[in-house]
């Protein structure tokens, strides 16, 4: 803190700064994490309709009326635009707490229902990993389900299987975030209902996307409360709802099963506490701009928002398929893609896949790289939005480059006995100066920072187990925010 304040402009260069050196949220050019509406004048909305709530505490709204008024009007649009006029559910802060939220109502309601005191969570493998973390916090055990190798789509007949006395909660995706494809929700929730178990969909991606691509014309999959089975849904109004971060629903089918998501307190002297959400205390500002972004675009700029959408994933789709060495995987339910790169003898390389991510980089375009998992091939992920339909043509001709540069690159690969060693290692006894050396191993030691080009790096996370890997990025995320 300096010792007397700085002037205001002064403060707001240097965020400006700061901000130079991150991805670019705006143009179409990152291709992960960021939702670009492409429309500008919805920023400053946002931004306008934030400030009016900066102070409002969300807290309590009995206090402060306006809460509850702007709360309801956003459920109940997501009710009716997902088919159930009928769902109850609350505005959180991200998909994260979406999902949290309905891990605790699925573990709760399993518990008061009926009797279950060690809950388990089925879900496929390309379940988000909030999944894992909201059993994590909550004391669940996972069941993971392997997916089609193919299709990457769940397995309903390996779902159900999973599914015992002990489950309380199955998991769909509408689409998963990995591959970009739809789960066959209405069988999952239909093996989920018929042992009496809750379902939940994360359409956090889809949720405010699939509806508006079939007012356009499209072929979508049912998926959300109007199928038979389904029990709750979290659907993220910061993706395709192009609201900023963080603004999310998590939907029930009624307010018998909401009611176990909230939490209530009045064992204390001071005043009573009653929690929708994870979070007590919050500004409405997230609140409110999500509310003004939803009114102002409606049902027809939604609509011609996931038409363009559409529009650039039926120019990418071909160019990727003919792009040689590419190979898209499984079948694209709208916005998300996925392809890896091969090598000469037609199966996927993890060198190439992560050179070309380098590759791109260096000419400006953000691809998620997304390691090998068991028999799922390394691959690089897009996130297509409107910001992103006229830059398709520019993107293919990068991409192509990429891969003829990325072919011409030395191979990155990853010493056998430093692989080997790594899978004898025990993560949770691993001494502080051994974790740092592997650090400095794989190009993350020394200085705070990313080394230029990550392939190197990203070759060797992919080489260790799982557990180790996880040891690893703790380690390395930790050192970003040390002082």
């Amino acid at each position: 803190m300096p010792p007397t304040g700085r002037p205001a402009h002064e403060l707001l260069a240097e965020l400006r700064g700061l901000r130079a050196g991150d991805a670019p949220t705006r143009g179409g050019w990152t291709f992960a994490y960021v939702y670009d509406s492409g429309l500008p004048q919805l920023d400053e909305l946002a931004t306008a309709a934030y400030g009016v709530f900066a102070t409002v505490n969300g807290l309590d709204p009995t206090t402060f009326p306006s809460v509850a008024r702007l709360e309801n009007d956003v459920v109940r649009a997501v009710s009716a635009v997902l088919g159930a006029p009928g769902a109850q559910g609350s505005f959180t802060s991200g998909g994260t707490e979406s999902i949290l939220l309905a891990v605790k109502t699925a573990r709760d309601h399993a518990r008061a229902v009926r009797g279950v005191t060690r809950p388990r969570l089925v879900l496929p493998s390309t379940a988000h990993p909030a999944f894992h973390k909201a059993a994590h916090y909550l004391g669940l055990e996972t069941v993971v389900v392997p997916v089609d190798p193919v299709t990457f789509r769940a397995v309903a007949p390996a779902v159900a299987e999973a599914i015992d006395e002990r489950t309380a909660l199955v998991v769909a995706s509408a689409p998963s975030y990995a591959h970009g494809v739809l789960d066959p929700v209405a069988d999952i929730a239909a093996a989920a209902a018929q042992r009496g178990v809750l379902c939940h969909v994360d359409a956090c991606i889809g949720g405010w996307f699939l509806p508006f691509l079939a007012r356009a014309g499209r072929p979508v999959e049912p998926f959300g409360l109007s199928v038979p089975g389904v029990t709750s849904v979290s659907v993220d109004l910061h993706k395709y709802g192009y609201a900023d971060k963080g603004a999310s629903v998590v939907l029930y089918r009624d307010a018998d099963l909401r009611r176990h998501q909230y939490f209530a307190h009045a064992g204390w002297p001071g005043y009573p506490v009653v929690n929708p959400t994870v979070q007590g205390t919050k500004s409405g500002g997230l609140l409110a701009q999500a509310w003004a972004v939803l009114h102002h675009l409606g049902t027809d700029g939604y609509t011609a928002l996931a038409r363009r959408v559409a529009l650039a994933a039926d120019e990418l789709l071909p160019g990727l398929r003919a792009t040689d060495g590419v190979r898209v995987l499984g079948e694209p339910a709208g916005s998300l893609v996925a392809f890896t790169v091969t090598g000469t003898d037609g199966a996927p390389d993890l060198s190439l896949v992560l050179h070309v991510a380098d590759e791109m980089r260096e000419r400006g375009w953000y691809l998620q790289p997304q390691l090998s998992y068991e028999d799922l091939p390394p691959n690089l992920h897009l996130t297509l939005t409107p910001a992103t339909g006229d830059r398709v043509g520019a993107l293919l001709a990068d991409l192509a480059a990429s891969v003829s540069a990325a072919r011409a690159s030395e191979p990155v690969t990853v010493d056998p006995a430093l692989a080997d060693l790594a899978a004898a290692l025990d993560p949770d006894t691993l001494a502080p100066e051994e974790v740092a050396g592997i650090l400095a191993f794989a190009g993350l030691g020394g200085e705070p920072g990313l080394p230029s080009r990550m392939a190197p790096v990203l070759a060797l996370l992919d080489a260790l187990p799982p557990r180790l890997k996880e040891r690893m990025l703790t380690e390395f995320i930790g050192s970003l925010f040390s002082i």
